[in-house]
Protein backbone atom coordinates (compact mmCIF):
# COMPACT_ATOMS: atom_id res chain seq x y z
CA UNK A 1 0.00 0.00 0.00
CA UNK A 2 0.99 3.64 -0.46
CA UNK A 3 -0.07 6.75 0.08
CA UNK A 4 1.05 10.18 -1.74
CA UNK A 5 3.70 8.02 -3.39
CA UNK A 6 4.91 6.94 -0.30
CA UNK A 7 5.23 3.17 1.02
CA UNK A 8 2.83 2.39 3.82
CA UNK A 9 4.67 0.31 6.47
CA UNK A 10 2.12 0.40 9.21
CA UNK A 11 -1.68 0.08 8.68
CA UNK A 12 -4.05 -0.19 11.67
CA UNK A 13 -7.48 -0.24 10.74
CA UNK A 14 -10.27 -1.00 13.54
CA UNK A 15 -7.52 -1.69 15.77
CA UNK A 16 -8.68 -3.11 19.24
CA UNK A 17 -7.08 -4.63 22.45
CA UNK A 18 -9.25 -5.70 25.28
CA UNK A 19 -7.27 -6.44 28.60
CA UNK A 20 -10.02 -9.55 30.46
CA UNK A 21 -13.01 -11.72 29.20
CA UNK A 22 -14.57 -10.54 26.48
CA UNK A 23 -17.35 -8.25 27.21
CA UNK A 24 -16.47 -7.31 30.45
CA UNK A 25 -13.13 -6.57 29.69
CA UNK A 26 -11.31 -3.41 29.84
CA UNK A 27 -10.86 -1.50 25.98
CA UNK A 28 -7.24 -0.29 25.87
CA UNK A 29 -7.64 0.44 22.27
CA UNK A 30 -11.11 0.97 20.82
CA UNK A 31 -11.11 1.03 16.75
CA UNK A 32 -8.15 3.48 16.45
CA UNK A 33 -7.35 3.44 12.03
CA UNK A 34 -3.46 5.19 11.22
CA UNK A 35 -0.80 4.74 8.61
CA UNK A 36 2.81 4.54 9.32
CA UNK A 37 4.83 6.01 5.92
CA UNK A 38 8.44 4.79 5.52
CA UNK A 39 10.94 6.96 6.39
CA UNK A 40 8.68 9.67 8.44
CA UNK A 41 8.85 10.05 12.86
CA UNK A 42 5.30 9.25 13.61
CA UNK A 43 4.17 10.27 17.60
CA UNK A 44 1.45 8.82 19.77
CA UNK A 45 0.25 11.50 22.25
CA UNK A 46 -2.04 10.79 24.88
CA UNK A 47 -2.02 10.75 28.95
CA UNK A 48 -1.35 7.45 31.17
CA UNK A 49 -4.23 4.74 30.05
CA UNK A 50 -4.95 6.43 26.76
CA UNK A 51 -3.55 3.57 25.23
CA UNK A 52 -0.26 4.74 23.78
CA UNK A 53 1.25 1.75 25.28
CA UNK A 54 -0.95 -1.25 24.41
CA UNK A 55 -0.88 0.15 20.76
CA UNK A 56 3.19 -0.43 20.51
CA UNK A 57 3.16 -3.49 21.87
CA UNK A 58 0.79 -4.83 19.26
CA UNK A 59 2.78 -3.37 16.95
CA UNK A 60 6.30 -4.75 18.42
CA UNK A 61 4.06 -8.17 17.93
CA UNK A 62 4.63 -8.97 21.84
CA UNK A 63 0.83 -8.22 22.48
CA UNK A 64 -1.92 -9.80 20.14
CA UNK A 65 -4.85 -7.64 19.07
CA UNK A 66 -8.44 -8.05 20.20
CA UNK A 67 -10.15 -7.26 16.95
CA UNK A 68 -9.38 -4.82 13.67
CA UNK A 69 -6.94 -5.45 11.42
CA UNK A 70 -2.62 -4.42 11.88
CA UNK A 71 -0.20 -5.05 8.87
CA UNK A 72 3.28 -4.27 9.75
CA UNK A 73 5.92 -4.30 6.49
CA UNK A 74 3.46 -6.03 4.27
CA UNK A 75 2.85 -8.63 6.83
CA UNK A 76 -0.39 -9.30 8.96
CA UNK A 77 0.92 -8.72 12.99
CA UNK A 78 -0.86 -11.59 13.65
CA UNK A 79 0.61 -14.72 12.24
CA UNK A 80 3.48 -12.83 11.29
CA UNK A 81 4.85 -12.07 14.23
CA UNK A 82 8.28 -13.41 14.37
CA UNK A 83 9.13 -12.31 10.86
CA UNK A 84 8.10 -9.04 11.75
CA UNK A 85 10.10 -8.75 14.72
CA UNK A 86 13.62 -9.87 13.25
CA UNK A 87 13.24 -6.40 10.90
CA UNK A 88 12.32 -3.95 13.95
CA UNK A 89 14.26 -2.21 16.48
CA UNK A 90 12.82 -1.23 19.75
CA UNK A 91 13.91 0.97 22.83
CA UNK A 92 11.41 0.29 25.89
CA UNK A 93 10.66 2.47 28.32
CA UNK A 94 12.83 1.46 30.54
CA UNK A 95 16.92 0.39 29.81
CA UNK A 96 17.14 -3.37 29.78
CA UNK A 97 20.62 -3.21 28.87
CA UNK A 98 22.73 -5.87 31.11
CA UNK A 99 24.85 -3.47 33.68
CA UNK A 100 27.24 -6.12 34.61
CA UNK A 101 28.67 -6.72 31.12
CA UNK A 102 30.70 -3.76 29.23
CA UNK A 103 29.06 -1.49 26.42
CA UNK A 104 30.53 -3.68 23.91
CA UNK A 105 29.25 -6.86 24.65
CA UNK A 106 25.63 -5.78 25.37
CA UNK A 107 25.87 -5.04 21.47
CA UNK A 108 27.47 -8.14 20.73
CA UNK A 109 25.58 -10.49 22.75
CA UNK A 110 22.40 -8.76 21.38
CA UNK A 111 23.65 -9.22 18.22
CA UNK A 112 23.60 -12.99 18.19
CA UNK A 113 20.12 -13.15 18.92
CA UNK A 114 19.33 -12.28 15.54
CA UNK A 115 21.72 -14.98 14.29
CA UNK A 116 24.45 -12.70 12.96
CA UNK A 117 27.79 -14.01 12.01
CA UNK A 118 30.49 -12.65 14.67
CA UNK A 119 32.66 -10.55 12.48
CA UNK A 120 29.58 -8.82 11.30
CA UNK A 121 28.09 -7.82 14.60
CA UNK A 122 31.50 -6.61 15.57
CA UNK A 123 31.77 -4.46 12.24
CA UNK A 124 28.59 -3.03 13.10
CA UNK A 125 28.99 -2.66 16.98
CA UNK A 126 31.98 -0.50 15.78
CA UNK A 127 29.81 1.72 13.83
CA UNK A 128 26.82 1.36 16.39
CA UNK A 129 29.32 2.89 19.29
CA UNK A 130 30.72 5.68 17.17
CA UNK A 131 26.71 6.87 16.35
CA UNK A 132 26.00 6.71 19.85
CA UNK A 133 28.87 8.19 20.91
CA UNK A 134 30.17 5.83 22.88
CA UNK A 135 33.25 4.48 21.66
CA UNK A 136 35.41 5.82 24.41
CA UNK A 137 33.17 4.02 27.01
CA UNK A 138 33.46 0.64 24.83
CA UNK A 139 35.20 -1.29 27.24
CA UNK A 140 33.59 0.19 30.42
CA UNK A 141 31.22 -1.56 32.70
CA UNK A 142 27.39 -0.44 31.95
CA UNK A 143 26.88 0.26 35.16
CA UNK A 144 29.52 2.94 35.17
CA UNK A 145 26.98 5.36 32.67
CA UNK A 146 25.13 8.20 33.25
CA UNK A 147 21.47 8.13 32.42
CA UNK A 148 21.97 9.65 29.06
CA UNK A 149 24.74 7.53 27.74
CA UNK A 150 23.00 3.85 28.97
CA UNK A 151 19.44 5.58 26.73
CA UNK A 152 22.04 5.83 24.06
CA UNK A 153 23.52 2.29 24.54
CA UNK A 154 19.86 1.05 24.60
CA UNK A 155 19.07 2.69 21.33
CA UNK A 156 22.64 1.70 19.71
CA UNK A 157 21.92 -1.88 20.87
CA UNK A 158 17.84 -1.40 19.18
CA UNK A 159 19.58 -1.02 15.65
CA UNK A 160 21.82 -3.77 15.74
CA UNK A 161 19.88 -5.59 13.41
CA UNK A 162 19.87 -3.20 10.94
CA UNK A 163 16.38 -2.27 11.68
CA UNK A 164 13.09 -0.82 8.99
CA UNK A 165 11.42 0.02 12.36
CA UNK A 166 12.59 2.07 15.35
CA UNK A 167 9.68 1.43 17.89
CA UNK A 168 10.61 4.18 20.93
CA UNK A 169 8.64 4.30 24.51
CA UNK A 170 9.07 7.57 25.62
CA UNK A 171 12.74 7.84 24.47
CA UNK A 172 13.89 10.93 26.88
CA UNK A 173 12.02 10.83 30.02
CA UNK A 174 14.39 11.18 33.22
CA UNK A 175 17.35 12.43 30.84
CA UNK A 176 18.71 16.40 31.60
CA UNK A 177 18.14 19.08 28.65
CA UNK A 178 21.96 18.29 27.69
CA UNK A 179 20.93 14.77 27.39
CA UNK A 180 17.96 14.89 25.55
CA UNK A 181 19.19 17.47 22.72
CA UNK A 182 22.74 14.56 22.01
CA UNK A 183 19.41 11.87 21.85
CA UNK A 184 17.35 13.78 18.98
CA UNK A 185 20.39 14.85 17.21
CA UNK A 186 20.85 10.36 17.13
CA UNK A 187 17.15 10.37 16.05
CA UNK A 188 17.58 13.14 13.33
CA UNK A 189 20.42 10.89 11.94
CA UNK A 190 18.45 8.20 11.98
CA UNK A 191 15.76 9.67 10.01
CA UNK A 192 18.07 11.10 7.44
CA UNK A 193 19.32 7.44 6.81
CA UNK A 194 15.96 6.32 6.04
CA UNK A 195 14.65 4.39 9.13
CA UNK A 196 11.06 4.54 10.06
CA UNK A 197 10.50 6.10 13.57
CA UNK A 198 7.15 5.33 15.60
CA UNK A 199 7.21 6.94 19.45
CA UNK A 200 5.36 7.81 22.45
CA UNK A 201 6.69 10.61 24.50
CA UNK A 202 4.85 13.10 27.32
CA UNK A 203 7.24 15.58 26.26
CA UNK A 204 5.20 18.44 23.56
CA UNK A 205 8.64 19.79 22.81
CA UNK A 206 9.96 16.75 21.60
CA UNK A 207 7.00 15.86 19.69
CA UNK A 208 7.09 18.91 17.78
CA UNK A 209 10.89 18.69 16.89
CA UNK A 210 11.06 15.09 16.02
CA UNK A 211 7.50 13.88 14.71
CA UNK A 212 6.84 14.31 11.14
CA UNK A 213 2.94 13.77 11.66
CA UNK A 214 1.11 12.35 15.21
CA UNK A 215 -2.05 11.24 16.44
CA UNK A 216 -3.02 12.57 19.72
CA UNK A 217 -5.39 10.19 21.56
CA UNK A 218 -7.78 9.73 24.63
CA UNK A 219 -9.72 6.98 26.26
CA UNK A 220 -8.29 4.43 23.57
CA UNK A 221 -9.33 6.46 20.31
CA UNK A 222 -7.62 8.82 17.87
CA UNK A 223 -9.04 12.33 18.53
CA UNK A 224 -6.95 13.98 16.50
CA UNK A 225 -4.13 13.68 13.56
CA UNK A 226 -1.88 15.71 11.51
CA UNK A 227 1.53 17.48 11.47
CA UNK A 228 2.36 18.93 14.90
CA UNK A 229 2.25 22.71 13.03
CA UNK A 230 -1.27 21.65 11.54
CA UNK A 231 -2.58 20.50 14.17
CA UNK A 232 -1.50 23.79 16.15
CA UNK A 233 -3.31 25.92 13.59
CA UNK A 234 -6.46 23.96 13.54
CA UNK A 235 -7.45 23.78 17.62
CA UNK A 236 -5.53 26.50 18.80
CA UNK A 237 -4.83 30.34 17.85
CA UNK A 238 -1.64 31.55 17.09
CA UNK A 239 -0.48 33.04 20.36
CA UNK A 240 -1.47 33.00 23.82
CA UNK A 241 -1.52 35.64 26.16
CA UNK A 242 -0.45 34.61 30.05
CA UNK A 243 -1.62 36.90 32.57
CA UNK A 244 -0.55 36.60 36.57
CA UNK A 245 -2.22 38.39 39.10
CA UNK A 246 -2.21 38.82 42.62
CA UNK A 247 -4.32 35.74 44.37
CA UNK A 248 -6.39 37.89 45.90
CA UNK A 249 -7.71 40.19 42.99
CA UNK A 250 -7.52 37.55 39.99
CA UNK A 251 -11.26 36.50 40.23
CA UNK A 252 -12.03 40.57 39.96
CA UNK A 253 -9.74 40.81 37.08
CA UNK A 254 -10.97 37.66 35.29
CA UNK A 255 -14.08 38.62 34.76
CA UNK A 256 -12.77 41.86 33.21
CA UNK A 257 -10.84 40.14 30.83
CA UNK A 258 -13.88 37.93 29.81
CA UNK A 259 -14.95 39.10 25.96
CA UNK A 260 -11.52 40.21 25.14
CA UNK A 261 -10.99 36.77 23.34
CA UNK A 262 -13.49 33.75 21.96
CA UNK A 263 -11.38 31.71 24.59
CA UNK A 264 -10.33 32.54 27.85
CA UNK A 265 -8.76 29.39 30.34
CA UNK A 266 -8.53 30.40 34.06
CA UNK A 267 -5.86 28.60 35.91
CA UNK A 268 -4.69 28.46 39.42
CA UNK A 269 -1.83 30.59 39.19
CA UNK A 270 -2.46 32.31 35.49
CA UNK A 271 -5.03 33.28 33.17
CA UNK A 272 -4.88 31.91 29.35
CA UNK A 273 -6.08 33.92 26.37
CA UNK A 274 -5.89 32.74 23.39
CA UNK A 275 -5.52 35.23 20.79
CA UNK A 276 -3.80 35.89 17.10
CA UNK A 277 -2.44 38.75 18.15
CA UNK A 278 -0.94 38.45 21.94
CA UNK A 279 0.29 42.33 21.97
CA UNK A 280 -2.77 43.99 20.54
CA UNK A 281 -4.77 41.65 23.32
CA UNK A 282 -2.17 43.18 25.87
CA UNK A 283 -2.68 46.16 24.79
CA UNK A 284 -6.68 45.75 25.45
CA UNK A 285 -6.13 44.49 28.78
CA UNK A 286 -4.49 47.51 29.93
CA UNK A 287 -7.04 49.60 27.87
CA UNK A 288 -10.03 47.83 30.60
CA UNK A 289 -7.54 49.19 33.32
CA UNK A 290 -6.17 45.38 34.28
CA UNK A 291 -2.46 45.47 35.66
CA UNK A 292 -1.29 41.72 35.91
CA UNK A 293 1.72 41.03 37.99
CA UNK A 294 3.17 39.95 35.00
CA UNK A 295 2.43 39.12 31.54
CA UNK A 296 3.92 36.70 28.68
CA UNK A 297 2.86 36.39 25.04
CA UNK A 298 4.11 33.54 23.42
CA UNK A 299 3.41 31.49 20.30
CA UNK A 300 1.01 28.26 20.73
CA UNK A 301 2.50 25.22 20.90
CA UNK A 302 1.52 21.43 20.42
CA UNK A 303 0.80 21.12 24.51
CA UNK A 304 -2.00 23.79 24.05
CA UNK A 305 -3.76 21.40 21.19
CA UNK A 306 -3.12 18.41 23.62
CA UNK A 307 -4.44 19.98 26.98
CA UNK A 308 -7.50 21.46 24.86
CA UNK A 309 -7.99 17.93 23.49
CA UNK A 310 -7.79 15.58 26.31
CA UNK A 311 -8.17 18.56 29.35
CA UNK A 312 -6.01 19.49 32.19
CA UNK A 313 -7.10 16.46 35.21
CA UNK A 314 -4.67 14.07 36.03
CA UNK A 315 -5.68 10.54 34.99
CA UNK A 316 -4.13 7.79 37.21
Amino acid sequence: MTVDGTEVLIEARGLRKVYGKSGSGFTAVDGIDFDVRRGESFGLLGANGAGKSSTMRMIACVSPSSGGSLRILGRDAGSDGSRIRARLGVVPQDDTVDTELTVRENLLIYGRYFGLPRAEIRERSDRLLEFARLTEKADESVGALSGGMRRRLTIARSLINEPEIVLLDEPTTGLDPQARHLLWERLFQLKRDGVTLLLTTHYMDEAEQLCDRLVVMDAGRIVAEGTPAGLIRHYVTREVLELRFDPAERQTLTEKARGLVDRVEELADRLLLYTDDGEETLAAVHGRGIRPLTALVRRSSLEDVFLTLTGRSLID
